[in-house]
């Protein structure tokens, strides 16, 4: 009797262990030893939410945000204009969040593709080595050698005009997207690629290898599985720099064109009005930072969280 009630004790205490109690513990876990990591990823939350449902974040619809007024252009912050308005009267902060829209959609599809092609990449000049990873990397030295920006304007330039509207996405965008992605995958590939020269030589493989498993089989079930912390780290990373590459481009007036809003043509067009209205140039500026700095941070942590050389200093 007394077994059977100690056993029913331990059946109520275990109870709780839910999928959501572990879920909140691990979250409250990650809270504790990534601070910084942790404010990053509710800010990220928040970004990629305002993409999302705009609507919830502002009272101002997509066509508000764009609708000038001259009578109340170059306002400072205030109740009815939180964030003030621009040259055209037109409300900032309704055209911040619908510009979130397009950072996060660049940001994310640079993400994908990039990493797509750099994980491709990486891994098949990395496994076979030899002449085929010597004649890929030269290809990638002549990649790394371009001045990145100057491709970048130089690749938008010529893309921007050919790229059809797809879905809600514009053509300009688009470029932008395939621009950036081709510049990352360059770059990232050669991590990629040192990460499965050393995969390629584990015991693992070779017993694949033994047992008659395929070249593609061997990389597509066992090489490309155990890159994934790496390519999850540094694919958080690389939409941070993504959002600051668009920034710069459309700054420049090669980016987004309007009337589209975008943070860093809101900075282009905020340099004639930096004494008579700063809020034009600080608003869309501190958005930029929080998104770059809320992805490196929680990058960081999930480097610190997934690298198993890391785990133990934390």
């Amino acid at each position: 009797m007394a077994t059977a009630q100690q056993t029913l004790e331990r059946g109520a205490v275990a109870a709780p262990q839910t999928f959501a109690g572990k879920a909140s513990k691990s979250t409250l876990r990650f809270i504790t030893r990534y601070p910084l990591g942790a404010i990053g990823l509710f800010f990220v939350v928040v970004l990629v939410a305002m993409a999302a449902i705009p609507w919830a974040f502002t009272p101002l619809a997509a066509q508000d945000a764009l609708k000038q007024n001259i009578m109340d252009r170059l306002q400072g912050p205030s109740a009815s204009h939180w964030m003030g308005t621009d040259d055209l009267g037109r409300d900032v902060w309704a055209r911040i969040v619908y510009g979130a829209r397009t950072s996060i959609i660049i940001g994310f599809g640079t993400v994908i593709i990039a990493k797509a092609g750099s994980t491709a990449i990486g891994t098949v000049s990395g496994y076979y080595s030899g002449w085929f990873d010597s004649l890929f990397q030269r290809v990638i030295d002549i990649g790394a050698a371009l001045p990145g920006l100057v491709f970048l304007i130089l690749a938008v330039t010529v893309l921007a005009p050919r790229m059809p509207d797809v879905a809600f996405i514009q053509g300009d965008i688009l470029a932008i997207i395939l621009s950036v992605s081709i510049l990352n995958a360059v770059n990232s590939s050669r991590t990629v690629r040192s990460v499965a020269l050393s995969l390629r030589e584990e015991q693992y493989v070779d017993a694949a290898r033994s047992l008659g498993a395929t070249n593609m089989r061997i990389m597509t079930r066992h090489i490309v599985p155990n890159l994934f912390s790496i390519v999850l780290v540094s694919a958080s990373l690389l939409v941070g720099s993504s959002v600051l590459l668009e920034s710069s481009l459309s700054f420049l007036g090669y980016g987004v064109q309007p009337p589209a809003p975008s943070w860093g043509r809101m900075l282009n067009e905020a340099r004639e009005f930096l004494t008579r209205a700063p809020h034009l140039a600080i608003f869309p500026g501190l958005l930029i930072f929080v998104t770059v700095w809320s992805f490196n941070m929680l990058g960081d942590a999930l480097r610190d969280k997934l690298d198993p050389r890391l785990r133990g200093s934390n």
